[in-house]
């Protein structure tokens, strides 16, 4: 359902949209005091004049806007599939060596009537979730919990669905004391290994191996205006020219975009938008997600466990090797 127009949240490139929708809400209350047709006539245009430029505005989006999207405060986050999507969803906490980690969620479901293991980043949806949540940026423990569902996954043939959304691994010091680099890959490996279908959906930012340590998928899907890329724009352009405000260049450079990683064969599917992002109309892409997901895990229905990790290999071994 569509947010409200008075509660929605505006990035700096919407601001003409924002005025838009603003006065068509004023004019709203107008008429509802006054009843005039004239007003009536004239919110009509102004709807119609705003739709078009938010259609405009989303059709030629650079790729930093592409970010700023992709980390919209009011875009749907991975708890939120799992509740549009996954049916008797019962979570399962821990990693079973040092505790339970809320940057990464995971559990047991059914999705369209097919029992299923779900992992995803939350990056939580207030201030008090998503210090919860650590902002969706894991530590080891976390990606040891991925791996226990992983194996769990495997050895009841269960597809396990992965929902991607982090702007990279947790780099404190008690991670990395932790063993955050190896927990990443080994995170990394069992999706490698797994002997079931592994789908992956990037919802919003994939961040470095702290994204593709539960990405490393059969089928990679990714929404239209998510981003995927080895390091945030701000690092990378901290690391490239010492200067951090040069993100916009890096973003740019760094091909972090659906559209281009499709072309790179870095992924597999780009899932369309509602026009104005997901949050504008979250039933709508829940659904698409859903139908997305659906047909990804249909191409592997039957195939044996050596097939499906053959198939995973050589996706991954293949990239670049055309360009």
């Amino acid at each position: 359902m569509d947010r409200p127009a008075t509660v929605r949240t505006y990035l700096d490139f919407e601001k003409p949209i924002a005025e838009l929708e603003s006065k068509v809400a004023e004019l709203r209350a107008i008429n509802v005091d006054e009843g005039s047709a004239g007003i009536a006539e004239e919110v009509v245009k102004l709807e119609q004049k705003a739709q078009q430029t938010l259609a405009d505005t989303y059709a030629k989006l650079t790729p930093w806007q592409k970010t700023q999207v992709a980390r919209h405060p009011d875009r749907p986050h991975c708890l939120d599939y799992v509740r549009a999507l996954i049916e008797d969803f019962t979570p399962l906490a821990g990693d079973r060596y040092f505790a339970e980690d809320a940057a990464i969620m995971g559990g047991l479901g059914r999705f369209h009537d097919r029992a299923v293991v779900v992992i995803g980043n939350e990056k939580g949806s207030d201030t008090e979730s998503r210090i919860k949540h650590n902002f969706g940026m894991a530590r080891p423990e976390g990606y040891r919990k991925a791996v226990r569902l992983m194996d769990m996954a495997d050895k009841f043939g269960l597809p396990v669905l992965t929902l991607v959304d982090t702007a990279g691994a947790y780099p404190g010091i008690g991670a990395e004391e932790r063993g955050q680099a190896e927990a990443i890959a080994r995170s990394t490996d069992r999706c490698l290994s797994l002997g079931v279908p592994l789908v992956s959906v990037v919802i919003g930012e994939g961040g470095s191996g702290g994204a593709v340590a539960i990405a490393t998928a059969n089928r990679v899907l990714m929404l239209e205006h998510a981003i995927y890329t080895v390091a945030s724009p701000e690092a990378a352009a901290s690391i490239l020219w010492r200067d951090a405000a040069r993100a916009i260049d890096a973003a740019t450079n760094m091909k972090v975009t659906a559209q281009d990683l499709k072309s790179l064969g870095v992924i597999d599917v780009i899932i369309t938008e509602p026009v104005g992002g997901a949050h504008r109309d979250t039933a709508a892409i829940f659904k698409r997600t859903g139908d997305a997901v659906a047909g990804a895990l249909r191409e592997f229905a039957g195939m044996p466990a050596e097939a499906i990790r053959r198939q995973r290999h050589e996706k991954f071994l293949a990239i670049g090797r055309n360009l």
